[in-house]
């Protein structure tokens, strides 16, 4: 049964209860803690509490305030932004390799520009994987290349370009003031440059990527946080047979 109209969840059903943490440009005291409450109400939460301030140094205090929530959301009529695909074991996709494509696939994945967080890449290629997931590493029919953390876009192209890479995947967990929007740009530009965008799966993936956000930028898909090394496994085989059908795959390996 769909839900409808529904309201956040505290103590009991339907009382909007939300906790809410944000910065204000103010010293601490009485005049920013009014302030915060009076922002709370403006964001439709009644009932406006802050229970904890802390002077972060200057004119800067973090809040974290209680309230409820006046605001409704129906589920049931939100579209999702997400890669629609079936979603394969670590044995099928092994299996479907080997007799819809019939030769090993060839990943090569990096956190490029000055992204050094690896926890989210590493959670897809790394063997040990995630979730009780096996990282693709593990995958037989897979060969795996991980350059690591804070890798030029330039050095991650030229080495997709050397190994005749059949996907390319890139980690972004650094997104102040929107960096991973330009790297992901940059990126997909040079691989166009170079004459090798049509040729290879091009896909980016962490905290702040979404499906639609990736598709924008010149991405064949894009994954959030939470995605399993299958998912991505399944994806990427998945585009590789529907190109392999369709005549588009293969002729400059």
């Amino acid at each position: 049964m769909m839900v409808e109209d529904i309201r956040p969840y505290g103590d009991h059903p339907d009382d909007g209860a939300v906790q809410v943490a944000f910065t204000l440009p103010l010293k601490a005291g009485p005049q920013a803690a009014e302030a915060a409450r009076e922002l709370m109400r403006q964001m439709g939460i009644e009932d406006a509490q802050v229970v904890h301030s802390r002077d972060l140094g200057g004119d800067f205090t973090f809040f974290v305030g209680y309230g409820r929530c006046r605001h409704r959301v129906n589920p049931g009529a939100l579209e999702v932004p997400r890669v629609d695909l079936e979603v394969m074991d670590f044995r099928a996709v092994n299996q479907f390799v080997r007799e819809r494509l019939g030769r090993k696939v060839l990943l090569v994945g990096a956190c490029t520009g000055t992204d050094a967080h690896t926890v989210g890449l590493d959670a897809i290629l790394n063997m040990k994987g995630f979730a009780g997931h096996y990282g693709l590493e593990r995958y037989p029919e897979f060969r795996v290349i991980n350059l690591g953390s804070q890798v030029p876009n330039e050095v991650l192209v030229a080495r997709a370009v050397e190994e005749g890479a059949d996907a390319v995947l890139v980690s972004q967990v650094v997104t102040m003031r929107d960096v991973h929007l330009g790297n992901l740009t940059r990126l997909a530009e040079l691989l166009e440059a170079e004459g090798v965008r049509d040729r290879v799966v091009l896909v980016c993936g962490g905290p702040r990527i979404t499906h639609d956000l990736a598709v924008e930028l010149g991405y064949d898909a894009g994954f959030g946080p939470g995605t399993t090394p299958s998912l991505v496994a399944s994806y990427i085989v998945g585009e590789l047979d529907r190109r392999r059908v369709a005549g588009r795959l293969g002729e400059a390996r």
